[in-house]
């Protein structure tokens, strides 16, 4: 289930003071790279991606395709880093979003 407006407003300022966890270098979207935001993704479940791409329209693509591959929400977009959200059931502390 996609999360709300609401819930990604909340979310904003809890991923602000992170630092990016994968940074997506000149090879671009590979399985590796696919792999470790995965591992990120079910660990933290609320991440940052760093993506050093040519333009804006190539760093969106690649956004698209991260979200598409893990099921991850985007929060939000500055520039060239991404937050990532996908909640973790199995995960012993969860982040708890807002109700609609």
């Amino acid at each position: 289930m996609p999360i709300t407006e609401k819930q990604k407003r909340w979310l904003k300022p809890q991923v602000h003071h992170l630092k990016p966890v994968v940074l997506v270098g000149q090879y671009g979207i590979t399985e590796p790279v696919l792999a470790e935001i995965e591992i990120a993704l079910d660990h933290h479940e609320l991440i940052k991606v760093r993506i050093n791409a040519g333009d804006r329209d190539e760093r969106d693509a690649a956004i698209g395709l991260i979200c598409e591959r893990t099921g991850a929400d985007l929060i939000n977009r500055i520039g060239n880093v991404a937050a990532l959200y996908r909640h973790n059931p199995k995960k012993r502390d969860p982040i708890v979003l807002p109700k609609l």
